[in-house]
Parts: structure tokens; sequence; C-alpha cells
């Protein structure tokens, strides 16, 4: 199964999904509110369903959200419709579709252990922001938990898991981070035991 027929098929699913751990989202959300601007144009890579775009897009001047997936997008247009935001428009791409050097913070969250070329999905991210722009990601470093790869590879078996899922420690995705050619400012987590690494990097 190609990687948009899987998210595109569990698109509707996926919406309805309740977010797993509210408190950390709400720690995130509240983290990248602080880092963007009111004069940035933002874009945030692997949008899904919008949900997280919805809640950033006035903290920004535009705002684009983008996925591989059309389903995904088209949910998130429908949540747009109904909901008032004027600089927020959601189109579907990959990674490294969007413009080169147009933007001022490129956004990830839970997506760059799901792309197929992690290098060259952070090379596209360098060249799509501006000279000093940020990149702000969260990441499940799945290496931090091997017991969980055998468990994945079963569910990918089953078609209940995506293709391919990268179990990166944090170091190694920090040196990735930094080979693509950005400064690392901020790394870390919001809960304790957490999978997951927060990393605000900046366009050196």
């Amino acid at each position: 199964m190609q990687h948009d027929q899987f998210w595109n098929k569990i698109a509707r699913k996926y919406a309805q999904d309740p977010i797993s751990n509210m408190p950390a989202y709400e720690a995130t959300l509240a983290r990248v509110r602080e880092l963007i601007t009111p004069n940035m144009d933002v874009l945030e890579l692997g949008c899904g369903t919008g949900t997280t775009a919805l809640k950033l897009a006035d903290a920004a001047g535009q705002y684009t959200g983008t996925d591989i997936a059309s389903e995904m997008i088209k949910i998130a247009n429908e949540k747009l419709a109904g909901s008032g935001a004027q600089n927020l428009r959601f189109e579907t791409a990959a990674a490294g579709d969007a413009g080169q050097g147009s933007y001022d913070a490129v956004l990830g969250f839970n997506l760059f252990h799901l792309v197929q070329d992690p290098e060259a999905a952070l090379a596209h991210v360098h060249g799509q922001l501006r000279e000093g722009g940020l990149f702000i990601s969260k990441t499940p470093c799945l290496g931090t938990r091997p017991w969980f790869i055998p468990m994945i590879k079963v569910m990918q078996w089953i078609g209940k898991a995506p293709r391919p899922v990268h179990s990166f420690r944090p170091t190694r995705l920090k040196t990735m981070i930094e080979a693509a050619g950005f400064e690392v400012e901020e790394m870390m987590y919001f809960q304790k035991q957490s999978i997951s690494r927060f990393i605000v990097a900046r366009k050196v």
C-alpha cells in the first residue's frame, strides 16, 4: 500500500480519534505560540485533518497546512469552512513540495519518523525556510523503546500501521537536524518518560 493510500484509508477514523496525551499536546501548542509571531508565514507539514493548524493559525500572519493524504486535507477544509479563519489554507502536498525560501517557520509534528527519507525531508525543510527561519518539530523517538518495534512490524503486516516507521534515538534525530543545516536551540520533552522530543532549530 502506498504511503498516501494508508492515510487516505484511515482519514475519517483518524479525525474522530481523541488526542492520546492532551496535557503534552497543550504544552506543545503553548510553546509553539510563544515562538511564532503575527508577521510570520508558517508552514505545517503533515498537518493531517487540521486540528493543530486551526489552533495555531491565529498566532501567525499566514499559515499553510499540507499533507500527502488528500482525504486528510478534505476533512481539514471541512473544518476550515466553519472556523472563520482568514489566514489559513490547506493543500495536498508532500513534505518537499512547498516553495523554496518562502517561510519564516516550518512545523512538523509526529511526522519525520514516518517519511520515506528523513534526511531528504529535513533538507527540503531547510530550503523552504528563509534565512534565520525556525524549524519546530516533535518526533517520537522509538529507539528509546525497542520493544515497540516488533509490535509495529506486526501492525504493518496486518495493515494497521504505515510503512516506514523509523526508530530514532534522540541523539540521532538531533544529529540529522544539525546535518541538514540547522542549529538546535531547544530539545525537550513535556512529560517525564515521554518518547517524543520537541525540538526548536534555526536555519544557519
